[in-house]
C-alpha cells in the first residue's frame, strides 16, 4: 500500500494485539481519530481494566540544513499540525505497520509493533541517505486513563520519572500502572501540555472528541548512527526488565515476532489471532477492537472460524473449558465487564451456542485423544444448560409444551438483536424468536443423538416450529411468533434471523421449496456487498444509514443496519438449497464472498466492520475489526465453500 492515497484507504486502521486484551493502533496517514487510537493501551487484568498509557507521540528530524517534521497530529477545531503528513510516501502492513517519510537528504522508516504476550510496544526508526548528521526528536504522549474515557490536563498527572540504570518508569497517578521506557537515545525532561487534540470518529459518533494529553520530555536519537529504538512496558504485564541493550532487546522481539506471523499461511488467519487472548489460565475471544471485550454470543458464534476452522483446536478446547465454570442457571454470560469480576447474565442464546460449538469441537477433535479429556465435561455443561432452560431461568427463559422455547421480560434485550438506550429496549422480541428456536432446536438435536430424552423434545419442536413459524403469505417465517407471550401474536417483519433456520447451523430445520423461498426473499430484499440488512426496506422503523447521536445510532443498529457475520448463515443456505453442488459454491464465491473481500481494507486493514449502512455505498460503521465477522469469513471460506 502507498501513499499519497485515496483519503478513505488514509484513514483506514491498523492493529497490533498483545494476546491479553491490549493493542495498539492507529490510521495510515498517523492522524489519531479516535480516543481508542494509542501505541499502549494495556488490560491491567487480561482482558480488562483497559487504560491507555502512551497515546502516541511527535517527532521530527534534523539535518544539518533544515529540519522536518514527521508527524502531523489535528487540533480543534480541525486543525492539522505539523506538516509531517506532507513528507508521507508509503505505508506498509506486512510484518508490522511501517511508514517511510520522504526528505531531500533521504527516507525514514518507521515501524511498530507489540511482541505477543506483552503489554509492550516497540518503536523503530531508521535512516536511509547520504547525510552523516541526522537527528531524531520523539516527544511522547501520555494519559494513563480508562481506554473509553478521554483525558484533560490537570495538576496531578505526575510528569516527573524515575530514573532506572535501564531507562525511565513512569506512575501517572495512583492505581494505574506504571510504563517503563528503554532507548538508545537520550532522555531531556523538558514536561508540557499538548492540548484540544480532536478526534474525528469520536466526533461522528456524538461523544467526546477533545483530549488533552502529557508530554513529560523528549528522547533524542541519532539516527546516522544507526536504529534509534524506544520501547514502552506496562509493569507486571510487560516485558521484565533486562539486561539487554535497546538495540538487541528489540531486535530479539522482532525476530520471535516474524517467526510467530510467518507461521500463518494468509493475512486474515493472522488476523484472526488478533481475537484469542488469555483470560487467567483459560482463554477467551475479544468480541471487537477498539471497544469491546469478550461476550459470550460473539466468543461462540466468531470461534467457529477463528478457531475450529483453521484447525486451533487446542485454542477452542480451552476457550470452551472456561466458558464451562460460568454456567448459571443454564445461562452463560451475555458479557464480562471491563471493570468488575462479576459477568452479565443477559443472553438467551448465548448457551445455545455454547452447544453448537461444542458439538463441532468434539467432531473435529475425534482423531486427537489429548483433546478429549473434558468430554465429559462439557457433555455435563451441555445438559446443565438445557436443564436450566427447560425447567426455567431468568427472564422468562423457559421451555413450552410445544418443545419451543420462550423468553423475554420487560425492559430486557436477551436476543442478538440487543441495542438499548436507558429504560427503551429497541427490538425487544419478547416471545419465541425465530433464530432462538433453531438454535433450540439444534441444541436439543445435537444432544439427542447421546440421549433419548433431548431427542423426544427435538422432535415435537421441530413440528410445532414448522406449523407456528411458516408466514405463506410472505413465502418466509415469521420472526417472532407469541409476541410478549401472547399465543398466535406474530411478529411478520422481514429479518435475516429466519436464516439460522436453513443455514448456518448443523440442523437445518426446513429443507426444500420453503427453504429455497426463505433464501430468495432475503437475497431479493435484504442482501447487500456486505452481507444481510437487519430489516427490510419499506418495513415500520427501516433506518437506511447508522449514523447521528447515539440515540440515533442505537435506534438504527438493528433496524436496516447490514450485520456482515450474517453472511455466513446467508451464504451457506444459499449453497445448501442448491445441493450443496460444487457449482453451487463456486457460484456463491462469485455473487456474494468476492464482495465482501474486496473490502477486506475497509475501514480495519486485513479485518471485517462490525456494520454497514443498509444503503449504498454501504459505509462501514461502528467497530472496525469484529471478530464474528471475521470469524464467519473464515468459516465459509475453509468449512462451506
Amino acid at each position: 500500500m502507498s501513499l499519497p492515497p485515496d483519503p478513505k484507504t488514509a484513514a483506514s486502521e491498523w492493529l497490533e494485539t498483545d494476546g491479553l486484551g491490549g493493542f495498539a493502533s492507529g490510521t495510515v496517514c498517523g492522524i489519531r481519530t479516535r480516543r481508542y487510537h494509542a501505541l499502549l493501551l494495556a488490560a491491567a487484568k487480561p482482558p480488562t481494566d483497559r487504560m491507555v498509557l502512551v497515546n502516541g507521540f511527535d517527532a521530527d528530524i534534523e539535518t544539518p540544513d533544515d529540519r522536518f517534521a514527521l508527524t502531523t497530529q489535528r487540533y480543534a477545531p480541525g486543525t492539522c499540525a505539523p506538516d509531517g503528513l506532507t513528507r508521507l510516501d508509503r505505508f506498509d502492513l506486512e510484518p508490522w505497520p511501517q511508514w517511510t517519510w520522504t526528505v531531500p537528504e533521504g527516507k525514514i522508516i518507521h515501524e511498530v509493533f507489540i511482541p505477543r504476550g506483552f503489554a509492550a510496544v516497540v518503536l523503530r526508526w531508521r535512516w536511509e541517505g547520504h547525510a552523516s548528521q541526522i537527528r531524531l526528536n520523539v516527544r511522547p504522549f501520555f494519559s494513563g486513563r480508562d481506554f473509553h474515557a478521554t483525558h484533560h490536563e490537570n495538576p496531578a498527572f505526575r510528569f516527573a520519572p524515575q530514573l532506572l540504570p535501564q531507562g525511565e518508569r513512569w506512575q501517572f497517578y495512583d492505581g494505574v500502572p506504571q510504563v517503563t521506557a528503554r532507548s538508545n537515545g537520550i532522555y531531556h525532561h523538558e514536561p508540557c501540555w499538548y492540548r484540544n487534540f480532536l478526534y474525528e470518529e469520536e466526533l461522528g459518533r456524538g461523544l467526546d472528541a477533545q483530549e488533552d494529553l502529557a508530554a513529560p520530555g523528549r528522547y533524542v536519537f541519532n539516527l546516522a548512527a544507526g536504529t534509534a529504538v524506544l520501547i514502552f512496558s506496562a509493569e507486571g504485564i510487560g516485558i521484565p526488565l533486562a539486561s539487554n541493550a535497546p538495540l538487541e532487546l528489540a531486535e530479539y522481539l522482532a525476530q520471535n515476532e516474524r517467526a510467530q506471523r510467518s507461521a500463518f499461511a494468509s493475512p486474515c488467519l493472522r488476523a484472526a489471532d488478533s481475537y484469542i487472548v488469555a483470560r487467567g489460565t483459560g482463554r477467551t475471544i475479544i468480541a471487537g477492537y477498539p471497544w469491546f471485550g469478550d461476550w459470550g454470543r460473539d466468543t461462540f458464534i466468531a470461534m467457529r472460524g477463528l478457531c475450529l476452522a483453521t484447525g486451533r483446536l487446542s485454542e477452542a478446547r480451552d476457550i470452551l473449558t472456561a466458558w464451562a465454570g460460568t454456567v448459571s442457571q443454564g445461562m452463560l454470560p451475555n458479557r464480562f465487564p471491563d471493570h468488575g469480576s462479576e459477568p452479565e447474565y443477559n443472553s438467551v442464546d448465548a448457551s445455545l451456542w455454547y452447544i453448537i460449538v461444542v458439538h463441532e469441537f468434539l467432531t473435529a477433535a475425534a482423531g486427537e485423544p489429548a483433546l478429549l479429556v473434558e468430554r465429559e465435561m462439557l457433555f455435563a455443561t451441555v445438559d446443565a444448560i438445557l436443564t436450566g432452560y427447560l425447567r426455567g431461568t431468568r427472564y422468562g427463559i423457559h421451555g413450552t409444551t410445544d418443545g419451543l422455547l420462550a423468553c423475554g421480560a420487560s425492559g430486557t434485550q436477551l436476543t442478538w438483536m440487543d441495542a438499548k438506550l436507558g429504560d427503551w429496549v429497541v427490538t425487544p422480541r419478547i416471545g419465541k424468536p425465530v433464530e432462538v428456536q433453531a438454535l433450540w432446536l439444534n441444541a436439543l438435536g445435537l444432544a439427542g443423538r447421546r440421549s433419548p430424552q433431548w431427542r423426544a423434545i427435538f422432535e415435537q419442536g421441530c413440528a410445532s416450529f414448522r406449523q407456528a413459524f411458516w408466514n405463506e403469505s410472505r413465502g418466509c417465517l415469521y420472526d417472532v411468533v407469541d409476541v410478549n407471550h401472547q399465543p398466535g401474536q406474530v411478529d411478520d417483519r422481514l429479518r435475516p434471523n429466519q436464516l439460522l433456520a436453513v443455514g448456518g447451523l448443523p440442523i437445518a430445520l426446513l429443507d426444500g421449496e420453503k427453504a429455497a423461498r426463505i433464501v430468495q426473499i432475503v437475497e431479493d430484499r435484504l442482501w447487500t456487498p456486505m452481507g444481510p440488512r437487519s430489516l427490510a426496506p419499506g418495513e415500520p422503523d427501516y433506518a437506511p444509514y447508522y449514523v447521528g447521536t447515539p440515540a440515533e445510532r442505537d435506534a438504527a443498529y438493528h433496524q436496516g443496519t447490514v450485520w456482515p457475520w450474517l453472511a455466513g448463515p446467508f451464504i451457506e443456505a444459499w449453497v445448501r438449497v442448491r445441493g450443496n453442488t460444487a457449482e453451487a459454491k463456486a457460484k456463491a464465491r462469485e455473487l456474494f464472498l468476492a464482495p465482501q473481500l474486496s473490502r477486506l481494507d475497509l475501514p480495519g486493514l486485513n479485518h471485517v466492520p462490525e456494520i454497514a449502512d443498509a444503503e449504498a455505498p454501504y459505509t462501514a460503521r461502528g467497530c472496525p475489526f469484529q471478530a464474528w465477522s471475521l470469524g464467519e469469513l473464515l468459516r465459509l471460506e475453509r468449512t462451506v465453500l
